[in-house]
């Protein structure tokens, strides 16, 4: 049996914030010019005000999840949603992530990624409700220029780019083009995380991505080309097996057919094939491939091949002959059998 002394801690123990309380409470914090930006001048003060929201975000975190003695509540749930919502506190999240101590940007992410997955019968609310406020997925975009939060704002990125209307956001939008930035000069985490959700974007949501592709195909491919001739050997690897990959996707048809006309791709492709790189060759072969393959070779490209016949055939003779890999060698041995029939 507790004690008396125990009923009385108990008695005046602080009651815990309801969801809209720490909703609030959180922007109140989040908004510019307040307690967090030191608003008085006091240095110690930001820095309370640092840990206070470091804890509210614990406590929304707990709310969601639940914890050791709490099971989350789908009613506390949908409450704090909501409030979120009314609030734009997502934004503000985001937006000022750079300045939260380093487990409460840990928490943001989790925050957000719970809120992106909640489903009430096949809608889900945070998604509708972001798709009503681009600027939230686009401050996520731009997290990556910040390594301090890259990689959260990267993950919660990822979770958005899992729904089609805000990876359509991203795609038909002018900060899409940034990708090539984020993935060129930042540090090899951030650039690898960056480049997973330019693939994440590109490859998820097929038939809107093969239509953007049609109606945007010379920005598009001229910006990307960017990326298949870097100088860093990590991105020029990605992005020539995520060309392949686009090329070969039975949705991006007509963009295929296009990109494999053009001379200049072939001319790259070729070129590809004799990096210094053993692991470039190999991707750029299975974009090359496809050119050789196409039994509607445009006169151009059939021209280009004829003239390097004799050399393309004794050097694809010798390409990675070390090679144990089946398909790759019946995919060779089709190539040499289609040029010699030039």
């Amino acid at each position: 049996m507790k004690s008396n002394s125990t009923n009385k801690m108990n008695f005046f123990a602080k009651r815990p914030k309801t969801p809209a309380e720490l909703v609030k409470a959180v922007k109140d914090l989040l908004t510019p010019g307040g307690r967090l930006d030191g608003a008085s001048g006091n240095i110690d003060g930001r820095k309370k005000a640092n840990e206070e929201l470091s804890k509210l975000l614990v406590q929304m975190k707990v709310v969601l999840y639940g914890d050791a003695e709490t099971d989350a509540s789908p009613e506390a749930t949908a409450q704090l949603s909501q409030e979120a919502y009314n609030h734009d506190v997502l934004l503000l999240l985001v937006e000022r992530i750079g300045g939260f101590e380093f487990e409460a940007k840990k928490d943001v992410t989790q925050i957000f990624n719970h809120l992106l997955r909640r489903q009430i019968g096949s809608r889900f609310p945070t998604v509708e409700y972001i798709a009503k406020k681009p600027q939230i997925v686009f401050a996520t975009l731009k997290g990556y220029a910040n390594e301090d939060v890259a990689l959260n704002t990267g993950m919660i990125l990822k979770e958005m780019l899992r729904s089609e209307s805000l990876a359509k956001i991203l795609l038909y939008s002018e900060q899409f083009y940034s990708f090539p930035a984020y993935i060129e000069n930042t540090t090899f985490g951030i650039s690898c995380d960056a480049f997973g959700n330019l693939k994440e974007t590109l490859t998820k949501h097929k038939p809107m991505v093969a239509a953007y592709l049609d109606a945007n195909y010379d920005r598009f491919f001229s910006t990307y080309t960017t990326l298949i001739l870097s100088s860093n050997y990590v991105t020029k690897r990605q992005s020539i097996k995520l060309l392949g990959e686009i090329l070969l996707d039975r949705a991006n048809y007509s963009v295929m057919t296009r990109y494999i006309s053009n001379e200049a791709n072939l001319k790259m492709m070729m070129n590809l094939l004799r990096d210094k790189s053993r692991n470039i060759q190999f991707e750029a072969f299975h974009v090359f491939k496809v050119f050789v393959a196409n039994p509607k070779k445009p006169e151009a490209i059939e021209s280009i091949l004829r003239r390097n016949k004799d050399r393309l055939l004794s050097f694809l003779k010798e390409f990675h002959n070390d090679k144990d890999d089946e398909q790759f060698n019946d995919e060779k041995q089709f190539l040499i059998v289609q040029i010699q029939q030039l």
